[in-house]
């Protein structure tokens, strides 16, 4: 990680260019190890005021940050605790992306033309997206007597994988359960 650092209106001491530098270098963890990322840190001291601002860059992560004290190593302090609860809600947003990508569920509507004997080629007529919605099995049952599909795609809330229940000719239920693949 690049760290840089002006200073404006006051000359640091070492002490306190490594206090920061060792403060402000945790803020690597939110980077990955392949990404060239950026610390820009401006400190400056008007009158009893000591400012800091920071600008960190890093895997599509742009965090900004200004802190004012009356002490420049509590800024320093103000200004990681700041910039770290910006990068850890940045990292839980896209967890969460993740996850709720990862739960939409793509069915195709596929129809056979009869016109066709010996070529029965089947052919995508209609796409739906549809992002199932956790409940029990008993809850899907249900659900599924009160629509006119013939099938519901859901998510187990005892298994939390997707399930598919659907409609036998007798009127009873059949339920499709992928299993954990071991």
């Amino acid at each position: 990680m690049n760290i840089t650092f002006n200073f404006k209106n006051f000359e640091p001491s070492d002490h306190l260019r490594d206090y920061a530098r060792k403060r402000l270098e945790k803020l690597a963890k939110y980077a990955s190890a392949n990404d060239a990322s950026e610390l820009q840190v401006n400190l400056a001291v008007e009158k009893t005021r000591q400012m800091a601002d920071v600008i960190f860059v890093a895997d599509n992560m742009h965090i900004s940050a200004h802190e004012v004290s009356e002490d420049m190593y509590s800024t320093i302090d103000m200004i990681l605790d700041k910039v770290e609860a910006q990068a850890k809600k940045f990292r839980e947003k896209q967890k969460d992306r993740r996850r709720q990508s990862a739960e939409t569920v793509r069915m195709d509507v596929i129809t056979i033309n009869a016109d066709d004997a010996g070529a029965r080629t089947p052919t995508i007529v209609e796409t739906n997206e549809y992002e199932p919605k956790p409940m029990a099995v008993e809850e899907a049952a249900m659900q599924l007597g009160t629509i006119k599909h013939e099938f519901l795609v859901f998510i187990n809330s005892e298994t939390e994988r997707p399930n598919v229940i659907y409609r036998l000719r007798n009127g009873d239920f059949g339920l499709i359960d992928p299993g954990t693949g071991v």
